[in-house]
């Protein structure tokens, strides 16, 4: 298991090195060096800290160490294989990464000026002293996919692993395939008018004199409205919406746009800064809020959809021409195979009794800030069971192509420690 947990946080390596300055030391000790790397203990320390946070372990189980220090040993010796293989990254795949990693601490922190005040630093410093950590790391992304992709498991692999492990094997759960169509309420023509009025009422406000970071934090209904509205440094086509962008790019340094509307709702934003193909900005959010009539409509459109699907029309069908759920439209609503035992409360009371081939009655789901209806149509039940060939030979695939990838993967790693100089000092 543990060695499972160190491989899942070798893509974390950049997040454990994120930490305040007060949480930093002066003085480091050198607990491992490999070829021109070293591994210092605080880097154990962060890394042993974020597998026990992660998994709920021991932090002070010995062997939990000794293991977190050899995996970051062997991470070591795959980075200098990659260098002497001549992996390269591109500095925009580094760039990209970069800006993606910083968009999630952002989020996590609030806004970019919190984040600035966690770390005392201002986030462009914070990328360039990161960036050559995030090129380490995709290069060791790099020669492990390349190596793993060439990996697969026969029939005869497959069949021998489950004879090895069937009597340790976890039992499979009661599963249920399923579909669903989804409809979010639609705003009324007197909600949409209100909403821009206020907008355009706060907007006249700014113009005139107000502080947009202040108007922001008192009005907004966007989680960037504590920090004023900031939204930080974006690059274009990378983050925002195509008609945010748009507004964006369109401003001048310290102009403020029009009210307009996106997905989210009515936004005005204000360009402070930009760079080329990038912009630091901030927009103060209102949504239109769904009356009582928004969503009556939206149940009696899926009751209609229910009835036509009971009456012989095609589920599938009418979650293509009807769903507004983008990510499972275009295959017929599928929401694929779920353990019953993993279903979220709420849903699983809706769901639960529904027979196979049964669509259960228009029920309420959040959606992000938002919600939304759907109805539910449940393909098939798939009883509890114990694992076989037969019913779970995709599962069994998948684990034994898992377990195959982990043992080549240590036996490369104890061959690179006979070729590539490395000593563990503490």
């Amino acid at each position: 298991m543990i060695r499972r947990v160190l491989r899942a946080v070798w893509c974390l390596a950049l997040v454990g090195t994120l930490m305040p300055l007060s949480a930093q030391t002066l003085i480091d000790k050198i607990a491992a060096v490999v070829d021109k790397e070293i591994i210092t203990e605080s880097d154990v320390r962060e890394r042993l800290n974020l597998v026990v946070l992660q998994n709920r372990l021991d932090p002070n189980d010995p062997e939990l160490r000794k293991q977190v220090l050899d995996g970051m040993i062997a991470e070591k010796l795959i980075l200098a294989q990659a260098i002497l293989d001549s992996i390269s990254v591109t500095e925009d795949e580094v760039t990209r990464m970069l800006d993606q990693q910083f968009q999630n601490i952002i989020r996590q922190a609030g806004s970019e000026q919190r984040l600035e005040q966690i770390y005392g630093k201002p986030v462009s410093r914070l990328k360039r002293e990161y960036r050559p950590e995030m090129r380490k790391q995709l290069l060791i992304q790099r020669i492990r996919q390349q190596r793993e992709a060439i990996i697969q498991v026969s029939r005869r692999e497959v069949e021998e692993f489950y004879e090895a492990y069937k009597d340790s094997l976890p039992q499979v759960p009661e599963e249920l395939e399923l579909s669903h169509i989804f409809i979010s309420p639609k705003p009324d023509a007197s909600s949409e008018l209100a909403t821009r009025r206020q907008l355009e009422a706060i907007r006249d406000s700014i113009v005139a004199g107000g502080d947009f970071a202040e108007f922001a934090r008192r009005y907004s209904q966007d989680g960037s409205a504590a920090g004023g509205g900031d939204l930080g440094w974006a690059k274009r086509g990378v983050v925002f919406v195509p008609e945010f962008e748009e507004a964006v790019f369109s401003l001048k340094e310290g102009e403020v746009s029009p009210v307009f509307k996106t997905q989210f709702g009515y936004h005005i934003a204000q360009l402070i800064e930009r760079r080329g193909e990038s912009a630091h900005s901030r927009h103060i959010l209102l949504r239109v809020q769904q009356g009582p009539e928004s969503d009556s409509a939206a149940v009696r459109t899926l009751r209609e959809l229910k009835q036509s699907a009971l009456n012989g029309e095609s589920f599938a069908e009418l979650a293509r021409k009807y769903s507004e759920d983008d990510e499972t439209k275009s295959i017929g609503g599928d929401l694929g195979r779920v353990a019953v035992d993993q279903l979220e409360k709420e849903f699983g009371e809706v769901i639960k009794h529904l027979k196979e081939g049964e669509i259960s009655e228009p029920h309420r789901v959040p959606l992000r800030s938002s919600y939304g209806y759907q109805i539910v149509y449940v393909r098939k039940r798939a009883p509890a069971h114990a694992m076989n060939l037969k019913d779970d030979y995709k599962r069994l695939e998948q684990m034994a192509l898992f377990v195959k990838r982990n043992r080549l993967n240590a036996e490369w790693v104890e061959e690179l420690k006979k070729s590539i100089y490395w000593e563990i000092r503490s």
